[in-house]
């Protein structure tokens, strides 16, 4: 996964107010978290809005990345960084919500204090398997070493879930699409009910939003 740092531009419109995120880009990687905190060592990235436009990834490391995130309190969204050229040959930079964020990526969106997921961004979700078996999951053999892997990254799973506010249902769904099956696309209902997404707006003015206020009433329940 690459990191990089965006500022919206031309200027002129926005002058000071110009947003700026961290475009995160390709999968998550063994890599991934101590990369993440190489650029959090050059950048300040307390409070940040970290842009996700990934294909998902290695599953520690990914719990590994959304508690870094969290410590970090940075807001996640889904976009990817377009840049153009205006008409005066000057150079454009904006934020498109047009990305996907999937299977793992669904649960670094997680790790962002604040989350917000655009109605044109899509979140797909598929079961975790071992990297090694991807090519041929059906007719594979697997150890029980193996399996054992796999349940034990389930756990892990389940508990960083609710760690960051989401629901469990997020799981449920990523568990029931087999590797062989296309990845399932979260409606914009189970984005919400999941928690993953619980402000109303990105940038400037964001409220928690219902499904957050609603998942901080049952969590704080006796």
């Amino acid at each position: 996964m690459r990191f990089e740092w965006h500022v919206e531009s031309p200027a002129g419109p926005c002058g000071r107010a110009c947003r700026s995120w961290i475009s995160a880009v390709g999968p998550v990687t063994d890599r991934t978290p101590d990369d993440f905190a190489a650029f959090a060592g050059h950048n300040d990235v307390q409070g940040a809005t970290l842009a996700l436009d990934s294909e998902g990834g290695s599953v520690v490391d990914t719990i590994k990345l959304g508690r870094a995130l969290r410590a970090r309190d940075v807001t996640t969204t889904v976009g990817t960084t377009v840049v153009g050229t205006a008409p005066d040959g000057s150079r454009t930079v904006a934020l498109s919500p047009a990305a996907a964020c999937e299977s793992m990526c669904a649960f670094v969106l997680l790790g962002g204090a604040r989350r917000y997921v655009p109605p044109e961004a899509r979140i797909l979700v598929h079961q975790i398997w071992l990297a090694k078996k991807r090519e041929r999951p059906e007719s594979a053999s697997y150890t029980a070493g193996e399996i054992v892997l796999v349940e034990r990254d389930i756990g892990s799973l389940a508990s960083y879930t609710i760690e960051m506010g989401g629901g469990i249902e997020l799981l449920e769904a990523a568990l029931r699409v087999p590797p062989w099956q296309p990845l399932y696309q979260l409606s914009g209902d189970e984005v919400l009910r999941m928690g993953l997404s619980n402000v109303d707006r990105l940038f400037e003015g964001a409220t928690v939003g219902v499904a957050a206020l609603r998942a901080s009433a049952v969590a704080a329940a006796p």
